[in-house]
């Protein structure tokens, strides 16, 4: 520190050069791999004499590594120990549990959080509706995976081999009928049907499902990401059948997404731009 300095001058000075810094972290985070000099100084807007003075110190600490057959850097083992505490540290449940909050007071419906078990998408959080009536949102309760819009975003996203045998005994048990769960069976024996349903689910981004399960009340529902990709949870609304159609509809699902998006931001989840 100078003569003359305040320790308040220093700190800030000190903040703002890991600010800086970090803008080389973030373009190498952004890319598919390892970057020469020039392209991660061009991403993080300095001159690469300047990123290749924090790319040094970063390399001493960790955080990034360098190639050397091609001199390309690339994230290091701290980098990556970094960001295995961090989703350590992440609880799904918790992290929804206000963002449910804004969603009710957002649409007026009921809304609740799934996780995939062992016998199926089961309701782990709920906040209660304005627009539910008497029907009741019960934790633990497990979904079917064709008659439910949370059933049919972990059909979409989720791995086949996991979804199979769940889906498997429904085709093969009456839990259908025991349920009143309305869904045309006959869809869960035809592949192509069901298929196709799966596949206007992804290309959607989210599924619905109307008087399948309770009659009068429809349900919307989208996929949480983690950071490696995989569904880790679904974010659903449930309410009227009248309440959710046309414009209403159309912004249901925007709120959801944006629920979900920020959800799957939390948890790790950048997706890849598409070149």
């Amino acid at each position: 520190m100078k003569k003359g300095e305040k320790d308040e001058d220093w700190s800030q000075r000190r903040i703002q050069s890991i600010e800086v810094g970090f803008k080389v972290i973030r373009a190498m985070e952004a890319a598919d791999g390892p970057m020469p000099l020039r392209d991660i100084a061009a991403a993080a807007g300095m001159p690469p004499s300047k990123a290749h003075l924090y790319l040094v110190s970063f390399i001493r600490e960790g955080l990034v590594r360098q190639d050397p057959h091609t001199g390309h850097y690339g994230l290091g083992a701290f980098a990556i120990q970094l960001g295995h505490s961090a989703i350590r540290q992440v609880d799904i449940v918790d992290l929804a549990r206000e963002e449910l909050g804004v969603l009710q007071a957002a649409t007026g419906f009921a809304t609740y959080l799934s996780l995939w078990g062992n016998r199926g998408p089961g309701i782990v959080s709920k906040v209660d509706g304005h627009r539910q009536g008497s029907l009741a949102v019960r934790l633990g309760y497990v979904l079917p995976l064709t008659a439910s819009a949370t059933g049919q975003v972990f059909l979409a996203w989720l791995d086949r081999g996991v979804t199979a045998p769940i889906l498997d005994e429904e085709r093969n048990s009456a839990r259908l009928s025991e349920e009143n769960w309305t869904l045309n069976p006959d869809l869960i024996a035809d592949t192509e049907r069901l298929e196709a349903l799966i596949e206007g689910v992804r290309e959607r981004g989210f599924a619905t499902s109307k008087n399948n399960i309770n009659a009068n009340f429809a349900a919307m529902a989208a996929p949480v990401f983690d950071h490696s990709g995989q569904i880790a949870a679904t974010v659903t609304v449930l309410g009227s059948d009248k309440s959710m159609t046309g414009t209403k509809a159309k912004a249901v699902t925007s709120v959801l997404l944006e629920t979900t998006g920020r959800l799957s931001r939390r948890l790790g989840y950048a997706p890849r731009v598409k070149g």
